[in-house]
């Protein structure tokens, strides 16, 4: 194992204690496991908890539901831990944050998605069935909508189900367009009154 001091060396920072609080900062996020005993530290992994049901997931930023920001599955911000009861898959999924109401009127398991709320994603569904709720990365920018094959028109509408009227999205299927997955389900924000 590396000293804080080697790791500082590593990384250009002179101070053992600036190591210590990115790495406790790191372990609060999910990102890495401290081992104090054996003084070691390795990369958290998504997956079970052993001693626990509960499951890492990892979360890959926020996509908003209207104008759309980046996502890279690389840019994991952290992991939601959740039941395995409540999950209905734990393998090869990852969770979104949703971010506005454009998709309000969406149900998944009779759940609404609002703003805050974190949707887990089927990486494994990047084909969907007419009318599921995907995510798509179009120009890098990641929306949830609902996808739609308009087979006459030969073209992909990415539709909004919202209280809001917001128009939907109509791709070409030589455009820069990419599904991501599937959303399989909501994990609803509690909202504190």
């Amino acid at each position: 194992g590396l000293t804080l001091r080697q790791i500082g060396e590593m990384s250009g920072e002179k101070f053992p204690q600036k190591i210590k609080h990115h790495l406790i900062q790191l372990e609060k996020k999910g990102l890495v496991k401290i081992d104090k005993a054996t003084k070691t530290i390795t990369r958290a992994t998504s997956g079970t908890n052993k001693n626990t049901g509960l499951v890492s997931v990892p979360i890959a930023g926020t996509a908003n539901c209207g104008p759309a920001t980046i996502l890279a599955t690389e840019n994991i911000q952290g992991y939601l831990k959740i039941s395995k009861n409540i999950l209905k898959k734990c393998k090869n999924i990852f969770a979104i944050r949703a971010q506005g109401l454009s998709m309000n009127k969406a149900l998944i398991d009779g759940k609404t998605i609002e703003d805050g709320d974190y949707l887990i994603i089927d990486t494994d569904r990047k084909t969907p069935r007419n009318g599921e709720i995907v995510l798509s990365v179009i120009d890098d920018m990641a929306n949830v909508k609902r996808y739609i094959w308009d087979e006459i028109n030969n073209q992909v509408v990415l539709a909004s189900d919202s209280t809001q009227s917001i128009p939907p999205i109509f791709i070409h299927e030589d455009d820069s367009f990419m599904i991501n997955g599937t959303v399989i389900q909501v994990i609803k924000s509690p909202k504190y009154a």
